[in-house]
Formats: structure tokens, sequence, C-alpha cells
């Protein structure tokens, strides 16, 4: 009876430091985040002046800069002329919208795009079928920046500069997406269910819609958010791309924000706009963790 008692007790103990532990690397995550937005609360001053944990109550007016700043344009003479009254610009809302139609158009073509090749390769024998998946890894060790100059070149002759169409149309070849989906696949698609449905007569896009996704729901909601994240994140791309402040996405509005000359520079003004930037995200987790959690155990067990 003893060693019972004392074995609970060790027990409880040891469960005791791991969530005391657990808890304070969650404090340690979030303490970032929080400073964050007392820092979007202050003036710049305010916090040049030292660390407040103590949030201020500059929020609003940061926030009706930015409202001012979506009318970045007066009409004069019947044309735009940029407004000088109000500084550097940071027209965060617009910003918002563009980077949501962006992120939403190249999840939805990475995920879908990905999973039909990854079928592709999954389901048929052919030959170089190998080749063909040893290739799509080896493209996937190819950094961003060693390809962007070509990049650049081509949709410069194709009249596509200035526009979402090359940050959403290479979105379809999607290497990290394709191998995942394979992996899912083998570990969650029989082959029999697949040709089961080519005896009864169903054509391989109707299997694929109607039988192979939603099997890979899960799937396919992990990486959806993981590529709406990266989307929404991406600065590099979009940079080079992009110069109309009507196109802007996000991490632009955020960047010319921080590059603004010192007579203009506010952190305060910073701060807000990365809590604002990072809110849609927040709320994003929230709504789908219960997927992200499923599509990575999902494939844990072969049956």
């Amino acid at each position: 009876m003893e060693k019972l008692k004392s074995q609970a007790k060790m027990l409880s103990t040891r469960r005791f430091i791991c969530y005391a532990v657990l808890v304070l690397l969650a404090i340690l995550s979030l303490f970032p985040f929080y400073i964050m937005v007392v820092n979007a609360t202050r003036s710049h001053p305010q916090i040049q002046s030292g660390f407040s944990a103590i949030p201020g109550t500059q929020l609003w007016l940061h926030i009706k800069q930015f409202i001012k700043s979506e009318r970045w344009f007066d009409v004069v003479a019947g044309q735009q002329v940029e407004r000088k009254v109000y500084g550097t610009s940071y027209p965060i809302f617009r910003g918002l919208g563009n980077s949501f139609l962006v992120a939403i158009f190249t999840a939805a073509f990475t995920t879908y795009f990905s999973a039909m090749t990854a079928y592709g390769i999954y389901m048929y024998n052919f030959k170089g079928k190998k080749s063909a998946f040893k290739f799509i890894m080896a493209v996937m060790m190819v950094p961003t920046q060693v390809s962007t100059l070509g990049f650049l070149q081509l949709i410069t002759k194709l009249g596509i500069m200035n526009s979402y169409i090359p940050l959403i149309i290479p979105a379809i070849a999607a290497p990290v997406v394709f191998f995942y989906m394979y992996q899912s696949m083998e570990a969650t698609l029989p082959y029999s269910i697949v040709e089961a449905a080519r005896v009864d007569g169903s054509n391989e896009f109707y299997t694929f819609n109607a039988i192979v996704c939603p099997m890979l729901k899960p799937a396919f909601a992990v990486q959806s958010i993981f590529a709406f994240v990266s989307s929404w994140n991406n600065y590099f791309v979009p940079a080079l791309v992009i110069s109309d402040k009507k196109l802007w996405t996000v991490p632009i509005v955020i960047a010319n924000a921080r590059s603004a000359d010192y007579m203009m520079f506010d952190l305060g003004v910073n701060y807000t706009l990365m809590t604002v930037a990072i809110l849609p995200l927040i709320v994003i987790y929230f709504l789908l963790s219960r997927y992200i959690i499923g599509g990575v155990t999902a494939g844990g067990v072969k049956e």
C-alpha cells in the first residue's frame, strides 16, 4: 500500500513538473506577441524610452493613420495625384485584401494540382516513373533565389509584370506539397478503391475529385493552411514583381513602413502594422488547428 502511494506521489510530481515546463514554454513563446501588441498601443517616443508591459493609448491614432493612408491619392484636374500630407503611406487594409486574394488562390492551386501530380505518379505505372519522382525531388532542393533572374525575364517578356499572375500560377508547381500528398496517398489510399471505381466505369477525373480528394481531406487541409501562411508571409517575389501601390501585399506595406526615412519612421506604427497583419493568421490557426493535428497524424498508422 505504501509503495502504491509512493508511486502515485511520484507520478503526480512528474505530471506537475511537465505541466510547469509546458506552461513556461508557452509563456516564452507568446511573450514576443504580447510585447508586439503592447508596443502597437504606444507612441514612438514611449517605445524608445524603454520596455513596458502596460498597454498605451495610441492604438486608435495608429488605426486612423492607416485609414487616411487608404486614401493615398487626390483627384486634381482629372488626374490622380499622390498625397504628401500624411508622409509615408500605410495602405494596410488594402494590403490585407490583396494578400488574402493571392493566398487563397495560391493555396487552392498548390494543393489541388500537387495532389493531382502525386496521384498520377502514385497510381500509374509508366516508363520513367522513378525518374520523374526523383526529378521533382531534385527541384525541391533548388532555392527560389537561384531562378529569380530567369523568372523575371520570362514574366517581363510575357507582359505580366506588376500583376498577381506571377504570384499565383507558379504555385501550381510545388514539389514540397507534392511530396507530402504522395506520402499521404501511400498511407491512406489503397489501390483497390481506385481499381473498383475504374471497374464501375468512373473516369480518372471523377475518381480523383469524388473519391481520392475526400479521402485526403486532412492532407488537403494541412497543405492549404501551410500554403496560405507561406503566401501571406512571402515578401521576396512580390517585392520584385509588384510596383503599383494599389497592388501591394501586407509584407510590402510593412517593409515600406520600416524603410521610411528617420523623419517619418514610427515604431508604434510599425508594431501596429505587424499586429494587424498577424491577426488573420491567428484566426485561421484557431479555426483550423484541428485539421493540422488530424492531417499530421492521419498517415501515422498503415492498415
